[in-house]
């Protein structure tokens, strides 16, 4: 099967060209970016209030914008809070993967993270963007191979809990990178990873993504298709769709409904 051509825009993508489709799930499936950013804000800032006030610093909290997209969006939960914290100058000891929250180490800031992720994912549940469903339905029955590829260690119950884990035929998580020792995006081996376990090559396969290094993660793997996802607030003052073609992105689109034409 020869590799189809890019196609320019939304309204061009044949979704029946490529084998396989690989989807990034917070920001692209689910509404949970915004549950992790909300969460990553509330560890950080207890954590660096508390780094403060022991070093006689002043307090500068995490920007749920800025910090979020540039350090941990679509980052192993770990890469996360290196990448982060190593912006302020913090470093902090690995600790082990059953630290306590309240542990001054990067696995315990992590499980505090997850812990309130869970808590409100528990409370609320998981919520779709308009069009998932549409979209995966009809490309299986095409045929076509879907996958989800996420750093999240709570991909499958975010996925169950949205009620579409049934419709997907391989799932790459956060646990699936650590045991496989699989290097966090930009680094394409997430999404290889998905590519091999559903057996067909990256060039003919296409990523979805709402990430900057997730779209630089598929540029990178040499995949056939990259599909950045925006689902920012039309008000937003920065045009992310242009930061999304800049990393790696073949083609931007808002809702991924338009993609069925």
């Amino acid at each position: 099967m020869s590799i189809p051509e890019k196609q320019p825009t939304s309204a061009s993508v044949d979704i029946g060209a490529y084998e396989a489709w690989l989807f990034d799930m917070d920001g692209v499936l689910t509404k949970t970016a915004a549950v992790h950013a909300a969460a990553w804000k509330l560890a950080f800032d207890d954590f660096l209030k508390r780094d403060a006030a022991s070093t006689g610093t002043a307090f500068v909290p995490f920007d749920v914008e800025a910090d979020y997209e540039k350090y941990v969006d679509g980052e192993p939960r770990e890469d996360g809070v290196r990448n982060f914290l190593a912006s302020r100058g913090i470093v902090l000891p690995e600790g082990s993967d059953d630290d306590s929250p309240d542990t001054r180490s990067v696995e315990g800031l992590g499980n505090r993270k997850n812990d309130l992720v869970l808590e409100v994912m528990k409370r609320d549940g998981v919520a779709l963007f308009e069009g998932v469903v549409p979209l995966v339905s009809e490309l299986r029955r095409r045929g076509v191979k879907v996958a989800v590829i996420s750093a999240s260690e709570n991909t499958k119950a975010a996925l169950q809990s949205a009620g579409i884990l049934q419709l997907f035929d391989a799932i790459v998580d956060g646990h699936t990178v650590k045991d496989r020792h699989l290097r966090g995006k930009p680094a394409p081996d997430s999404f290889l990873e998905g590519s091999r376990m559903l057996v067909v090559e990256p060039g003919h396969a296409v990523v979805l993504e709402d990430a900057l290094a997730g779209v630089a993660a598929g540029r990178a793997g040499n995949f056939g298709l990259v599909i950045g996802v925006d689902h920012h607030d039309a008000s937003a003052t920065h045009d992310y769709a242009d930061q999304l073609r800049t990393h790696g992105a073949d083609v931007v689109v808002t809702n991924l409904g338009h993609l069925l034409g």
